[in-house]
């Protein structure tokens, strides 16, 4: 018979602190997409070149991103380097391997939309005298990051989800580790992490409306 009662006034008490993990959460996951689109686009210039070892670089990275879970991942990264005498600090180790895995998805995304865009916008750059970073810079990113930009939005909810493994490797400062941390005082799961399901919907919702909002403003002609 269910008989639990529901005290709902200490995760209310315990929401600035979960309002200060949430923020930590958004940095984070920000942070591995700024990053994480900086090495996928440099991902997908390495599979366009010539050379076989950058391709394959390219390629190998690629493929362990998108066929290895994630929390494998960020377990290798916190824990496995550890055996090498290499150690990093919970948030470096999330953060990390959430930009590994960012750079795999967005480098194919990028792949993709540099499909999209016609292969004589770059020609005609070069007649113009563009040498070819002037032509990706100018003529084919732009392009490009407008067919990917609702793919991005996707990845950066995804990575704001991902942060949550950070407790598995004691981050305890986060979202996911202010209310892990508060349960374990309390023993109210129900509540506290009720209410922090709560605060990672809110964040997606306005991460999507933010960015159709800039959709709007970018992409109008």
């Amino acid at each position: 018979m269910f008989d639990y009662s529901f005290h709902w006034r200490a995760a209310f008490k315990a929401l600035p602190d979960m309002l200060a993990g949430a923020w930590v959460t958004f940095e984070t996951a920000a942070l591995s997409m700024v990053f994480g689109v900086l090495i996928a686009l440099l991902l997908t210039l390495m599979r366009q070149g010539k050379n076989p070892a950058l391709r394959g670089f390219a390629a190998t990275w690629i493929s362990i991103a998108r066929n290895t879970p994630s929390l494998f991942q960020i377990y290798i990264l916190y824990f496995g380097l550890g055996a090498f005498g290499l150690h990093v600090s919970s948030w470096i180790a999330l953060l990390a391997g959430i930009t590994f895995n960012n750079a795999g998805y967005l480098a194919e995304n990028f792949r993709g939309g540099l499909k999209a865009v016609p292969d004589t916008q770059l020609r005609a750059a070069r007649s113009l005298g563009m040498s070819a970073p002037q032509a990706y810079r100018l003529i084919v990113i732009p392009q490009l990051l407008r067919v990917v930009f609702y793919p991005l939005t996707n990845q950066m909810v995804w990575a704001v989800l991902m942060t949550s493994m950070g407790v598995i490797v004691g981050l305890n400062d986060d979202l996911t580790g202010v209310t892990q941390d508060y349960n374990v005082k309390t023993f109210r799961t129900f509540e506290f992490f009720a209410l922090a399901a709560a605060l990672y919907y809110l964040i997606a919702k306005a991460i999507v409306a933010v960015a159709r909002l800039l959709a709007w403003r970018l992409f109008r002609y």
